[in-house]
């Protein structure tokens, strides 16, 4: 049976999300808008603590692949941040957007695979689901959490502010249960808010600015506050493992720095040896004579590899290099992760 996952809402009232408010029968008849074909996602800038006040909104940050859902008249599209349809590869969100009864709507959101007490987990959703080999499955097991209302019923809201969107989006959301569910706003302290994710194995949370409007980018109207720090790094090489020939002991990570690209470090724990030997693999088939990025004096058995391939691993510290990193699961390329940027991380 369906349920509705909620993470942050323990039996705790302080911490109890608010009933979505009535729809207001005078709101006023507007102009119809074209409908865009794909907008580019507002991205959240990473803060070390949480804002104070009534002009933030919090959320749980959920671990998967950030999706816009494009509902029409003629069908369901599921785009990935990177503008690329995976409508096949989501067949159970996209069977019940068609059941939402709505026109036209274009929703923000993250698809993921939830564990038994309702968090998400990313390496599930490539295991089971999109990764395998190739990433050519489709996942029934993705859940699609709506967090923002794009396009609604002829009319583009990007240029509304939060409040009025998610006053939208919680009218005809509220109450789902299944495939697609509201990401829904949670109230509390923001600094107990975020203590209780972590404490909860979260990844973190999600703050956001009520009074502003939908604006592509990293401007700094969302922020995002981890409990354990992770970023995609790009695969540079490998390093051989000195207990199975065929295997890899550790992967080479690499960070952007401008329009440039810097040896991070490596990471050699978090992958079985059925990850091992895909790696291995894929990687194999990319090999270059020299490497993509210096390795500041790397063994010398290094394989490297050029791949437009992201992977997720813990922050780097102020020396520059990763510390303590666990390797988390392959992005695809249509994900268009971003690539953790020293020079970002060194201004901040």
């Amino acid at each position: 049976m369906s349920r509705r996952a909620k993470p942050l809402l323990p039996d705790d009232q302080v911490l109890k999300s608010k009933p979505a408010r009535p729809r207001d029968p005078a709101q006023p008849n507007l102009p119809f808008d074209p409908m865009p074909t794909r907008v580019e996602p507002c991205l959240a800038l990473l803060k070390t603590a949480p804002p104070k006040g009534a002009d933030w909104a919090f959320e749980v940050k959920w671990d998967g692949y950030r999706l816009a859902l494009h509902i029409e008249p003629k069908g369901v599209r599921i785009i990935t941040r990177g503008g690329h349809d995976w409508t096949h590869r989501f067949p159970a969100i996209a069977a019940a957007a068609k059941n939402l009864g709505l026109g036209t709507a274009i929703l923000d959101g993250e698809a993921v695979v939830l564990d038994e007490q309702s968090r998400s987990d990313f390496g599930a959703l490539l295991q089971r689901s999109l990764g395998g080999r190739g990433g050519k499955r489709s996942s029934a097991a993705s859940v699609f959490f709506p967090f923002d209302l794009l396009y609604f019923d002829g009319h583009d809201l990007k240029g509304a502010e939060l409040s009025v969107r998610r006053h939208l989006l919680e009218d005809f959301l509220d109450g789902a249960i299944g495939a697609i569910q509201l990401s829904e706003e949670v109230h509390g302290d923001s600094t107990a808010l975020l203590a209780h994710a972590c404490s909860m194995g979260l990844e973190g949370i999600i703050v956001k600015h009520r009074d502003r409007p939908y604006r592509s980018g990293r401007a700094g109207d969302w922020l995002k506050i981890k409990c354990v720090q992770s970023e995609s790094f790009m695969i540079i090489g490998y390093e051989q493992s000195t207990v199975a020939c065929s295997g890899i002991g550790s992967l080479l990570l690499a960070g952007r720095k401008g329009h440039d690209w810097a040896y991070v470090g490596s990471v050699g724990t978090g992958f079985n040896t059925k990850n091992a030997e895909y790696l291995r693999a894929t990687l194999d088939k990319l090999k270059t004579k020299q490497p993509a990025v210096p390795t500041q004096g790397q063994e010398p058995d290094l394989c490297p590899a050029d791949i437009d391939r992201g992977n997720r691993v813990s922050w780097m510290d102020r020396r520059r290099q990763l510390r303590h990193a666990s390797y988390k699961g392959l992005r695809e390329v249509q994900d268009n992760a971003a690539v953790f940027d020293v020079s970002e991380r060194l201004v901040g």
